[in-house]
């Protein structure tokens, strides 16, 4: 997790992300303040049910307004491979940072190889890591809805060298009366071990959305279905941790869990406990929330 130093709206991003919006009259110091504060009370919360969180500290130079949001340049996985993605607004790109492997490797942490895609974004091509794909680890497939910011050709090619099977589709929302993308995958569907949270309504196409779903089901995982609205707030953005005793926790922020209803809340507690923090300020100019904060390091210890 990578705590902010200058975090604000980002306007690069803010054309395609839609959940973004203005605070009026807030000053940026004030933003960026609160921010921390918030960041700084969700590690605690991670922190406090055992789950092991590295914090990389933003640096002033050079400006990344979206740095808090690092699982969309960077990927982690078992075989001690890294991927490294293209971004699709141009300050994003300076994001990436080769001291986050270097403080990886000094806990512990084996890297085999670096996978870098980067050099697609010379042609306008993205593929943004975690945000643009949501990963079954377990039954090794990849879900990626395609948007400005996920290009088909090159997620075939992410699966081919990290072996996973994909799953394609559109997934849109309703903007100004026009269906339009959803701009990452990890806003519209959460994998877990044993279910997924899923918005269905936002693949408007039956095929994809039937095909979805019985990849989902033929790999045992119940469907919790979030609506449109939900979405809004963020329930799709959840991630699945692993905290103390191997105990599994799903994580999302306050306005997803408020925004649950109670039936909602009891399926996912079949499956694992809760735990949720309030990033309002995150979400609202960030247009990201829990998920998006957290870089899952499923790297092989030396």
């Amino acid at each position: 997790m990578v705590r902010p130093i200058a975090f604000r709206m980002n306007e690069q991003t803010a054309v395609n992300n839609y959940y973004q919006q203005e605070l009026d009259d807030v000053k940026p110091r004030t933003v960026q303040s609160k921010a921390q504060l918030e960041f700084d009370a969700y590690v605690e919360k991670l922190r406090g049910i055992g789950v092991n969180v590295v914090v990389i500290q933003d640096t002033d130079e050079p400006d990344t307004p979206d740095s808090i949001f690092p699982n969309n340049w960077i990927s982690f996985h078992q075989s001690g491979n890294v991927g490294i993605y293209p971004m699709f607004a141009e300050n994003r790109r300076l994001e990436r940072r080769e001291d986050v492997l270097e403080v990886l490797e000094a806990q512990g942490f084996h890297i085999e190889n670096i996978i870098d895609y980067t050099s697609a974004e010379e042609e306008e091509v993205f593929l943004e890591g975690t945000g643009s794909m949501a990963l079954d680890r377990i039954h090794r497939k990849a879900y990626c809805a395609l948007s400005p910011r996920a290009d088909e050709t090159l997620f075939i090619e992410f699966c081919e060298d990290f072996e996973y099977s994909p799953v394609v589709f559109v997934a849109n929302q309703t903007v100004e009366g026009k269906r339009k993308a959803i701009y990452h995958t990890n806003v519209m569907m959460c994998l877990a071990e044993t279910f997924a949270v899923i918005c269905l309504d936002s693949i408007d196409d039956k095929k994809e959305r039937e095909n979805v779903k019985k990849h989902l089901k033929n790999d045992g995982k119940e469907l919790i279905v979030i609506t449109e609205k939900q979405v809004e707030n963020f329930a799709g953005n959840m991630l699945q941790v692993i905290g103390a005793n191997n105990e599994p926790y799903l994580v999302m922020s306050q306005s997803a869990y408020k925004t649950l209803t109670s039936s909602q809340i009891q399926t996912i507690e079949k499956h694992c406990k809760i735990l949720y923090s309030d990033i309002e300020t995150i979400e609202t100019c960030g247009g990201g929330s829990a998920r998006c904060m957290m870089a899952e390091v499923f790297l092989p210890k030396k």
